[in-house]
């Protein structure tokens, strides 16, 4: 698949928003998102009210934003699949249980005819997808503070904590972990943002 080199600069080109090492790994990657959600999502009264696609692509775009400020440090292919599998099952587990809640409770409503999850179109990057994602990332970027967004930057630009350090001052522990909060309080943001429009 890939050698360490190979990868390392797979990663920064993803970082820097290339949208043909986004297609790689989606193309790539996406069975392993697929394969996961298709072991977990045995409930066939869930399963109609979920669809693959949808996790996949709510993995996707996290990852993409995640990733694009620095927030992973990622070295081999195999962590990279970890984390994915490790994304969707945080994904499905929160799914889950946006379903089970009040009135919108799956358990409770009608049988209905069960769907086969290959007959779903595919989650190949198509161009409403991409303008989607950087939408995403325009609204991320836009929800931190200017120094988070200069920390992102450098981080997407494959700057070391190290590296950062010296230019913005801190420890590499103490700017990782301020990223990490940006990072998890924009997502919650948007999600409560995104669940305000449903």
């Amino acid at each position: 698949m890939f050698d360490e080199t190979a990868f390392s600069s797979f990663i920064r080109r993803i970082r820097a928003g290339d949208e043909q090492a986004a297609r790689e790994l989606v193309e790539r990657y996406e069975p392993v998102i697929r394969r996961e959600v298709k072991m977990r999502l045995r409930d066939p009264r869930l399963n109609r009210r979920l669809d693959w696609t949808d996790i996949c692509q709510s993995v996707m775009a996290s990852f993409f934003v995640r990733v694009a400020s620095g927030q992973y440090d990622l070295d081999q292919p195999a962590q990279l699949s970890r984390l994915l599998v490790v994304m969707t099952r945080h994904n499905l587990s929160k799914q889950q249980r946006r379903h089970r809640a009040d009135k919108r409770d799956y358990r409770l409503l009608e049988e209905r005819d069960q769907v086969d999850l290959e007959g779903r179109p595919g989650a190949s990057p198509t161009p409403s997808r991409v303008v989607a994602g950087r939408e995403l990332l325009e609204a991320f970027r836009a929800q931190l503070s200017e120094e988070e967004r200069m920390l992102a930057d450098l981080r997407a630009q494959g700057c070391e904590w190290a590296e950062i350090c010296t230019q913005l001052g801190g420890t590499p522990q103490g700017r990782r972990m301020q990223l990490a909060r940006a990072v998890s309080r924009t997502m919650r943001q948007l999600e409560r943002n995104e669940a305000g429009h449903v």
